[in-house]
């Protein structure tokens, strides 16, 4: 099976912690060049120290808010001038919670501005050299919500949904150049946005924060959040040469928990 990554170069969105880090240390050690992308220098610098450099690979970072789609492409376009990527990883934090319902359309407008918008000008600006390599990876790291909507997180259900439409209209007419497309699914992951959820979930219930944490694990048969590591896991692999058969699909990592097909 060739998982290896020699050679190629990625770029990860939300590189500086969480799943986007994770993501960055799994595809690092199967040999990648790997560019992290994130609005924060100090995180990104520190990330950067934990990536793999036994087979000779070359990591860097670059400053970007995907809150200014102007401003992250005009960041990523000098670097394309210098090399082009094999592999997109794209991840975004999440939306803030809330019922959809009570959503405001400047709500709306940044969440597809943070993750379909930027997601596209980042695929259509790579996508030159995949083409030219005849290979290429795209992964996007959504949510669950693809394939059941998630209680008080109408805008994010929103938004995921019109990723994964994205994403499978992508697959569909890329194919052909050696590129794949596909969404990994997290479930209940130990990051910040999860700490989040159960820090609000338990001050409108009135319950303590270890109580609603195993409320959460309740619904997943493994009964356990999962490690960014193990989504990273599943990043990577859809990224190497061996996954060159799968393209267009939607991939829960979530324990068990999605109750659909």
């Amino acid at each position: 099976m060739n998982l290896s990554l020699k050679g190629k170069n990625a770029l990860v969105g939300g590189g500086s912690a969480g799943i986007g880090k994770a993501s960055a240390q799994a595809l690092a050690e199967l040999g990648a060049n790997v560019t992290l992308l994130a609005r924060t220098e100090s995180s990104l610098q520190a990330a950067l120290s934990t990536l793999d450099t036994t087979q000779g690979q070359q990591h860097q970072y670059l400053v970007v808010d995907f809150s200014n789609p102007a401003a992250l492409l005009s960041m990523v376009e000098p670097v394309l001038k210098l090399q082009h990527f094999h592999i997109l990883v794209n991840n975004t934090g999440g939306p803030p919670g809330g019922p959809i319902t009570e959503a405001s359309a400047s709500a709306l407008l940044s969440a597809y501005t943070n993750h379909l918008l930027c997601n596209q000008l980042l695929a259509q600006a790579l996508l030159p050299g995949m083409q030219q390599a005849g290979f290429g990876r795209i992964v996007n790291v959504i949510s669950t919500s693809v394939k059941e909507p998630l209680d008080n997180l109408g805008v994010s259900n929103t938004t995921r949904w019109a990723v994964a439409g994205w994403a499978k209209t992508w697959a569909n007419e890329v194919g052909k150049y050696g590129v794949t497309v596909n969404n990994v699914l997290p479930g209940y992951t130990m990051t910040s946005r999860l700490t989040e959820i159960i820090e609000k979930r338990a001050a409108a219930s009135g319950q303590n924060q270890a109580t609603i944490a195993e409320q959460f694990k309740q619904h997943v048969p493994l009964r356990r959040f999962a490690e960014p590591a193990e989504v990273a896991a599943a990043v990577a692999f859809l990224c190497t040469p061996a996954a060159g058969y799968i393209s267009g699909v939607n991939l829960p990592v979530d324990g068990g928990r999605t109750r659909s097909l």
